[in-house]
């Protein structure tokens, strides 16, 4: 809730204030003199300040000035009755965002404080997105262990022209992860290119990739620049390359390894300087030794991998995220936290979704959010949907056994029950493939357990 401090010494003036605002949902406090009003916006800051001019003890432009020194952004409308056009520009010189000259009727007082509240939303929102201008734009929000280790792996392959292959499951942020490649990439001055290799077919696709000559096909009016040449000197990223035929893997193929393509129709090579950075949901590893991706692209694809783990296995990002989303829809309404059993829920949640799935909800709840503070019952996706489940698969080791020893022992009767399976052992284990493997090896496990 919006919170205003009024300051003026006729008591009338002061309950009709109160009241006028009070019955629009501002959360309202009254004061009678200068100090009192200095005080008060020190100690708590309110979202804004009714100033009268005059005013015993201290009088309204020098409370002004004060409170400026104290919070420069502070929302102050100055009210008097005894001034002047002159007294009202020297009150906006010093800061105030506006005034209102008495006797002013109440419509005018709601319309000039809800003008307020706009520009502060609207200020907020610059702050922010000031903010990722000056760092980049590429900041990857978590401090688990997994997305630190991830920002690593970022920063180090960004300085050079390695081409990369972003692996996770859908909504956990792989192209924010190739934006953030690039614009920390000698490249950052060059284009960033999407191509969404799902969206479409073989034919359409060939053409969005490489361009077409006029007449290359029916529908061909003119020659189309492909994607190739518009990342000339930047970036182009393959987003779901899973999903390419094996004749365009295979023009692919070549382009990686050459740099040159044709046009469709055409017979001219081209020559470009692209960076590649593709992202797939799929384990295109295994893929690719089932024989449903080509075994050659996929390691020219994966010089450098990155895999992004999904939102369940970074649970303390969670309350990260959510502020990280507040911030952004500040413009929304006026949520600007969720309370502690709020929270408690989306942490409890699995997130099949993901980050995306997350942005989401968080961005439901603030359009539907009546206060400042998001409760815990207005969350009905998160309450119907499954919470998180000890395992119940295991029998546990005697008292005293070490934490490392008591998850080796769940991966090895993983393994056991599963008959060497890791697919099937991680998904009992509630861990991706590629976090299992990895503590498979921690341990010296052998991966071809019972095989």
């Amino acid at each position: 809730m919006r919170r205003i401090l009024i300051a003026d010494d006729e008591a009338n003036m002061r309950w009709v204030l109160e009241r006028a605002l009070s019955r629009e949902g501002y959360e309202v406090e009254v004061v009678e003199d200068g100090q009192l009003a200095v005080d008060r916006a020190i100690a708590e800051r309110p979202n804004l300040v009714l100033l009268d001019l005059k005013m015993p003890k201290m009088d309204g432009l020098t409370v002004l000035k004060t409170l400026k020194e104290y919070y420069p952004d502070l929302m102050i409308i100055m009210m008097t009755a005894h001034g002047s056009t002159a007294t009202a520009v020297g009150a906006m010189k010093a800061g105030a965002h506006d005034y209102l000259m008495k006797p002013f009727d109440i419509d005018e007082l709601l319309i000039t404080v809800a003008k307020a509240f706009e520009v502060e939303s609207l200020r907020e929102q610059m702050d922010y997105l000031k903010g990722e201008v000056r760092s980049g734009g590429w900041q990857l929000v978590g401090n688990s262990e997994t997305m630190n280790g991830v920002k690593h792996l970022v920063e180090r392959v960004a300085l050079t022209p390695a081409t990369v292959l972003i692996q996770g499951e859908s909504g956990t942020g792989k192209e924010l992860v190739a934006h953030a490649i690039h614009t920390l990439s000698p490249r950052v001055n060059g284009p960033f290119i999407r191509v969404n290799c799902a969206a479409l077919t073989e034919t359409l696709l060939e053409s969005e990739l490489f361009g077409h000559e006029k007449g290359a096909f029916t529908g061909a009016h003119a020659r189309k620049t492909g994607r190739f040449e518009l990342a000339d000197g930047g970036t182009l990223f393959l987003d779901e390359i899973g999903e390419l035929s094996f004749n365009v893997q295979a023009k692919l193929l070549r382009v990686l390894q050459e740099r040159t393509f044709e046009r469709v129709g055409g017979e001219k090579t081209i020559k470009v300087d692209v960076r590649i950075i593709a992202a797939t949901n799929r384990d295109l590893l295994k893929e690719s030794q089932e024989g449903r991706f080509r075994e050659d692209l996929y390691y020219r694809l994966s010089v450098f991998p990155i895999f992004i783990p999904p939102l369940k296995e970074r649970r303390e990002d969670i309350p990260l995220l959510v502020n990280h989303f507040l911030k952004k829809l500040r413009t929304y309404g006026q949520a600007k936290a969720f309370s502690p059993g709020a929270l408690k829920q989306l942490m409890e949640y699995d997130w099949p979704g993901n980050v995306r799935e997350l942005e989401n909800v968080v961005e439901r709840m603030v359009i539907i959010s009546q206060g400042s503070v998001i409760g815990d019952e207005g969350l009905p996706i998160v309450n119907s949907a499954r919470k998180v489940k000890e395992p119940d698969l295991f029998v546990l080791p005697p008292q005293g056994v070490s934490l490392e020893e008591l998850e080796k022992s769940f991966l090895q009767q993983a393994m056991e029950q599963t008959g060497g399976n890791q697919s099937q052992a991680a998904k009992r284990l509630g861990l991706s493939r590629h976090a299992f493997l990895y503590r498979l090896e921690k341990y010296g496990i052998d991966p071809h357990w019972g095989i």
